[in-house]
């Protein structure tokens, strides 16, 4: 089977059900655990917006013309704090109406330790589980992307905003209590909760009260061998498939970050 790589799908079950988009196809990978399993890159990349064929890929799939085109590959996507929409200068208004302009959450989450993070309402439980979070908690609802950003950035000056991904993958994690976190970071930042909410008006920061989200992963054993495969290097990536977690396929033989190399054309066989 060949197609173009997208990053991997999962439904939130116990374990997680992961599945493989290649071009129209979605392969279920959980079944495949244990067995000896073969992607092969032909060299060719296509455009995940616009299809074109490309010589390499920018902002996860893109060509270069649409990277810089589209409002999604822009920098604040990465950085919402930065986020110009209020500006006027969105490079896709209508797109920034419907993708920063409504409510995002602020969570806690256990990935290779305790960090903070932002989501779009509509991406829980996904987000979690592309960052290989074995626990998450929403600690705050906003109106705004910009508004999620803005938080994070303050409570990232108390712990981390990104996950080591290497301790992830190899299950190197501490126990953390996100509810009793949360209880000790929030009057941290009550200050800059307070200049928020006169900003943008009473209510636009919410502190919410949920419960923990435990996430499972589909792997007969963590990551042992940390050596990274990478199409740009070597075509083939080969091994037994030893288990599942965030965006990585783990082979005894090294890992893979599937989501770096979205709309590479690539084969998929398994033994």
């Amino acid at each position: 089977m060949q197609g173009t790589l997208s990053k991997l799908k999962a439904q939130h079950t116990k374990p997680i059900h992961y599945f493989l988009p290649l071009g129209e196809e979605l392969i279920s990978l959980n079944e495949h655990i244990g067995k000896h399993v073969t992607l092969t890159f032909s060299g060719n990349i296509y455009c995940c917006n616009c299809g074109k064929k490309t010589k390499k890929s920018y902002s996860q799939g893109h060509c270069f013309v649409c990277m810089k085109k589209l409002a999604s590959c822009d920098m604040c996507i990465m950085k919402p704090e930065t986020c110009h929409f209020d500006a006027g200068t969105c490079r896709e208004p209508e797109w920034g109406e419907q993708n920063c302009m409504i409510p995002h959450y602020v969570y806690l989450a256990n990935t290779s330790g305790l960090k903070v993070g932002i989501t779009r309402h509509t991406q829980i439980p996904t987000r979690w589980i592309d960052q290989g979070a074995t626990q998450a908690l929403p600690i705050m609802k906003v109106n705004t992307r910009l508004q999620s950003g803005l938080v994070e950035v303050a409570l990232a000056e108390f712990i981390a905003d990104k996950t080591n991904w290497r301790n992830m993958l190899k299950d190197i994690t501490y126990d953390v209590d996100l509810k009793q976190a949360a209880a000790e970071l929030l009057p941290q930042i009550e200050a800059k909760i307070s200049e928020l909410n006169t900003l943008y008006g009473e209510g636009a920061i919410e502190i919410l009260d949920e419960e923990v989200v435990n996430l499972n992963y589909p792997k007969l054993e963590s990551a042992q061998k940390l050596t990274s495969f990478n199409f740009d290097k070597d075509p083939v990536a080969s091994g037994i498939l030893k288990g599942i977690k965030g965006q990585y396929l783990i082979f005894d033989t090294g890992v893979i970050n599937i989501r770096k190399f979205t709309s590479y054309e690539v084969a998929f066989h398994c033994e």
